[in-house]
């Protein structure tokens, strides 16, 4: 298929929960370079939002409805359960179309690297949905060590922490790890994420996983160390208990250090039904803003302007990667790499 000739292109959302009501539809909604044809979900009170949203989609009630109309469309948004990626993602590579998986790509490693074949096979765009590549605090980390303003880091902490003392909701709280459930999947998939952009490949990797909640099926609770090779020690903390947080990033050099405190804002404005293209989106409030230097020393704690959050950086990469064939905004098979490190996680990780 000529994915260029088709612009703008003709996009089918699987799913209107969190994933498709708030991360993907208001961006493919806000970029010319997509038009958002079929919405896909069963639940009545999710059609009528999916409708008063979006009234130029059609929307309808299960998945075959969506492929027997894949002549249609060009591209499938996959914002399902993890356990359903798979199978899904499978046919819409069977039909041709380009696919985005939501985050975790697949629940196993080997089903990623299957439908990274299927997909190279096919000669369709197949990427994964790893929004915090453009949250403003990772951006604006990512900027410090490209500027060498933390050169020499040797340990990158990370903490992504909720607190949901009445367990998770819906299907995450049913999930088993085969099924790709559990914080290591969910949170944990965004923080390997970020530490292997930031740092490169792991040589070593421990962690200490726990299920705390009587609800959980899966791990909600976990502490990851990643030695990268470069040198740097990542550790990553994840915890849907936390009645009080840790800072966000704190990255330590021999000479300075960085810290920056409270998530990224972009997803509660768009829970809040903030659109991408509202004035001030993904700007982060100077109360927000980190701090760079050495704690008691007069003068060297300096504030970091941040860069601005920007979601739509990915479906804006995306379209003009099928359009003109630059890269896409996320390699699958970084992807796979994650998941191949979440399965090792599991396996060797300390439980508690």
């Amino acid at each position: 298929m000529n994915y260029a000739a088709n612009a703008p292109l003709r996009t089918g959302l699987l799913g209107f929960g969190l994933s498709g009501r708030v991360f993907h539809a208001p961006f493919l909604a806000a970029d010319p370079q997509f038009v958002l044809s079929i919405i896909v979900t069963a639940d009545p009170g999710r059609q009528a939002e999916a409708r008063r949203l979006h009234p130029g989609a059609r929307v309808v009630a299960d998945a075959d409805e969506l492929f027997d109309a894949a002549g249609e469309l060009d591209l499938v948004v996959i914002g399902t359960p993890p356990a359903t990626h798979h199978p899904l993602a499978r046919r819409a590579i069977g039909a041709g179309l380009g696919v985005v998986v939501d985050k975790p790509f697949a629940a196993t490693s080997a089903e990623g690297e299957e439908l990274v074949s299927l997909a190279t096979s096919a000669g369709v765009p197949l990427t994964v949905f790893q929004n915090r590549r453009w949250d403003a605090d990772f951006l604006t980390l990512k900027g410090l060590l490209d500027t060498g303003a933390l050169a020499g880091a040797f340990r990158f902490e990370s903490a992504f922490e909720w607190f949901k003392p009445g367990g998770a909701r819906a299907w995450k709280a049913e999930a088993t790890e085969a099924e790709g459930g559990g914080i290591l999947f969910d949170l944990g998939t965004h923080l390997i994420d970020q530490a292997l952009q930031l740092f490169g490949p792991v040589a070593t990797f421990s962690a200490e996983l726990a299920t705390r909640h009587p609800s959980s099926a899966a791990v909600d609770d976990a502490f990851v160390s990643l030695h990268h090779a470069s040198g740097v020690t990542s550790h990553l903390t994840m915890n849907s208990l936390a009645a009080q947080k840790r800072p966000r990033f704190r990255v330590l050099t021999p000479s300075t250090a960085y810290t920056k405190w409270g998530l990224d804002g972009q997803e509660a404005a768009l829970k809040a039904g903030a659109l991408p293209t509202d004035e001030g989106y993904g700007v982060e409030p100077a109360s927000a803003w980190g701090v760079l230097g050495i704690d008691g020393a007069e003068g060297s704690l300096d504030t970091v302007a941040p860069e601005r959050g920007d979601y739509a950086s990915f479906y804006r990469l995306l379209g003009q990667a099928i359009a003109t064939g630059s890269a896409l905004p996320v390699d699958p098979a970084d992807a796979v790499e994650v998941l191949r490190l979440i399965e090792r996680l599991h396996e060797r990780g300390v439980r508690l």
